[in-house]
């Protein structure tokens, strides 16, 4: 079983304790990642709003994690359609 290890992270400008299975590099290419996204989230909110830079942040993440798993899935059924097709040639080859 993994265990748990406590990571240092800053989030906004706040210091954060998270807890993960994760690699130390990868916990920090998520921080980095998060920190990205809030940026790129703070120059389109005027006001400053935290929780408005926030929630845009949040729905440009989801709205690429959506993509590329729409996309995953998309390869996926390919790759089974192709293999389906090879396991067929191959069934007919054989009889």
């Amino acid at each position: 079983m993994t265990s748990l290890t406590t990571h240092n992270i800053k989030i906004l400008g706040r210091e954060l304790q998270v807890k993960s299975t994760a690699a130390a590099q990868h916990v920090a290419e998520v921080e980095a990642l998060v920190n990205a996204k809030l940026a790129e989230a703070e120059k389109a909110v005027p006001s400053g709003d935290t929780q408005l830079v926030v929630i845009l942040a949040m729905m440009n993440i989801a709205e690429a994690y959506l993509a590329v798993r729409k996309e995953h899935e998309a390869g996926q059924k390919a790759l089974e359609q192709r293999v389906s097709h090879l396991m067929t040639l191959l069934d007919s080859q054989a009889g």
